[in-house]
């Protein structure tokens, strides 16, 4: 364990050195185009092979996501003066943290510079989360999804007692739980240091409808920010050349898709270390082509005939377990990366214990 952090802490501290490269130097000096993406490729290869000295699942997937994924598109975009980079925020560490965090900054649709955060900072409660008048407090949101998650991860104890596809639900819930505070807890500190009021990074998938609803408006809202731009909107340019403006729309959704797919089988051989089976590139492919379906399908019958959200919301998450089990799991399931993770929370409470002494006592008090 120590190792291990000790590895995090490198990873980090070379990422936070390529940032400051790209913030100082790239920004400044070197134009838009293809010389600012030829000068930013020793950064993403840093970004590429840093986080390959990890090895635990809790550091290793977050990483590679921030770093490997989100990290390098964000920059593919900054080499155009496109993105959340451009403008280049005048402040390093505001630069840092919309480069490698699950991040995007609330802006005024009329701003193109973004907010000083001396003039758009709100009351906030203890967690740095923005106060607005009439909704519920989300710290308690977070506190609950933590109790879960919590509850869920006890309930390993007992999984040689409990049938396949409730393991399976506890895996889906334990996923998007785990998800969800990971990015709560990336964005806190950009909250707290710069006072900026962020969007939305997921919107309680639980309650889509459609899975047009769960990929476009709900589920992991940053990385669909992400792809927008580098992947969707290029591609319907191109197609709309070819095949026009009404069908440009479809070979986009695909293309956005496969590519959602091909890097989650980066994220998965991180994880695993052995060559990618393309299982989840296909799920990813699949849900493509059922969301150009449903649309289509939706546009035929519009004001004719509709589900009612009770009846499609179960149907949807129901769409999403079954593939999930066919394709998205097993390879984690067969590399036995779910054992793994859920061994390493006895690892990290062993490793506080033994660097908190006096919490080795607390079992033993009654």
């Amino acid at each position: 364990m120590e190792d291990e952090l000790k590895n995090f802490i490198k990873v980090w501290i070379t990422t936070i050195i390529c940032l400051s490269y790209c913030h100082y130097i790239v920004s400044r000096l070197i134009p838009k185009g293809l010389l600012r993406l030829i000068s930013l490729l020793p950064v993403f290869y840093f970004f590429i092979t840093t986080p390959l000295t990890l090895h635990s699942f809790h550091l290793c997937g977050p990483t590679t996501f921030f770093l490997v994924w989100l990290g390098i598109f964000k920059l593919l975009l900054f080499s155009f003066n496109l993105g959340p980079l451009s403008p280049p925020p005048p402040s390093l560490f505001h630069f840092i943290s919309i480069a490698c965090l699950p991040i995007k900054i609330k802006q005024d649709p009329l701003r193109k510079t973004p907010p000083n955060p001396k003039t758009t900072q709100k009351p906030r409660n203890p967690i740095g989360q923005s106060v607005t008048k009439g909704l519920p407090n989300k710290s308690i949101v977070v506190a609950v999804k933590a109790l879960l998650l919590g509850m869920i991860i006890h309930t390993y104890e007992y999984r040689s007692h409990l049938h396949p596809y409730v393991i399976l639900a506890l895996y889906c819930c334990h996923m998007y739980l785990a998800l969800e505070l990971v990015l709560v807890v990336s964005a806190t500190p950009a909250r707290a240091l710069f006072g900026f009021e962020l969007e939305p990074q997921s919107n309680e998938p639980y309650l889509s409808t459609s899975l047009q609803d769960f990929w476009g408006r709900r589920w992991n809202l940053m990385v669909t920010n992400i792809l927008r731009p580098t992947v969707y909107d290029p591609t319907r340019r191109v197609c709309a050349r070819v095949v026009g403006k009404r069908w440009a729309r479809l070979p986009a959704v695909m293309a956005t898709f496969a590519v959602s797919g091909l890097m989650h089988e980066v994220i998965y051989y991180y994880l695993t270390r052995v060559q990618p089976t393309w299982e989840v590139t296909w799920f990813f492919v699949l849900h493509g082509a059922c969301v150009v379906v449903e649309v289509e399908v939706k546009k035929a019958v519009t004001g004719r005939w509709r589900l009612h959200p009770v009846v499609s919301g179960p149907l949807t998450l129901v769409f999403l377990a079954v593939t999930g089990n066919w394709l998205f799991f097993p390879q984690l399931l067969r590399n036995g990366v779910d054992a793994k993770a859920i061994g390493e929370y006895a690892i990290m409470v062993d490793f506080v214990k033994a660097n908190l002494p006096h919490l080795s006592y607390w079992p033993n008090k009654s």
